[in-house]
């Protein structure tokens, strides 16, 4: 039985990605992971003024995404972000209203919490569109070590009448990360000093 009670789905995609080194000194292994879901889209060739069906619901498809990228990914989420793809039948629109807030809340719970908004990329294809989701330090944008992101496309989707939903994890920074800015030990030095203050008071 589909994990998904409001979308009808046609296939899952999984990808996984393990970089030892960019042509530097070998450390430790960067892994990134994206899965995607393609589902029908209800919209395609017509015009409705409320998205409110796909967006409603859409807490299980973050859900079920985050759920299946944090278990490829097999580390713990130090990075993230979402995405998707409108066959060309339907709207850019329509993957938007698919990964709001509604979606993203999810999305976070499932791979174990994040502070930060969550790097996005939505646009219109066809069959075979290469997708290129970006990824940012979950618990603070501005760590500039961690802005990477996964690229992957699958042959047959989206379909003119299917909407492509996918996320992004990544277990941390670039392989090479040396241009400086906040580290994410001082991102979370900052959360742990703010959340004491905020005690205190």
């Amino acid at each position: 039985m589909s994990a998904l009670q409001h979308y009808t789905p046609r296939r899952w995609h999984h990808v996984l990605e393990e970089i030892e080194h960019d042509g530097g000194p070998a450390g430790e292994p960067l892994r990134k992971a994206a899965v995607a879901v393609v589902v029908a889209n209800p919209y395609a060739g017509e015009w409705v003024e409320s998205l409110e069906p796909l967006t409603a619901p859409s807490a299980e498809l973050g859900t079920e995404l985050g759920r299946r990228a944090a278990a490829l990914l097999g580390l713990p989420v130090q990075g993230y972000g979402k995405g998707g793809i409108a066959g060309i039948g339907g709207e850019q629109e329509h993957v938007v209203a698919c990964v709001t807030t509604i979606f993203g809340d999810a999305f976070r719970d499932a791979v174990g919490g994040g502070a930060a908004w969550i790097s996005s990329v939505t646009k219109l294809g066809g069959p075979g569109t290469q997708i290129d989701i970006p990824l940012a330090y979950k618990d603070e944008v501005y760590v500039r070590s961690h802005y990477d992101s996964i690229s992957f496309r699958i042959d047959d989707a989206p379909r003119a009448d299917e909407l492509l939903i996918a996320v992004a994890v990544s277990s941390g920074p670039r392989v090479h990360a040396r241009v400086g800015g906040m580290t994410a030990a001082e991102a979370q030095e900052r959360r742990s000093l703010a959340a004491e203050g905020a005690n205190v008071a």
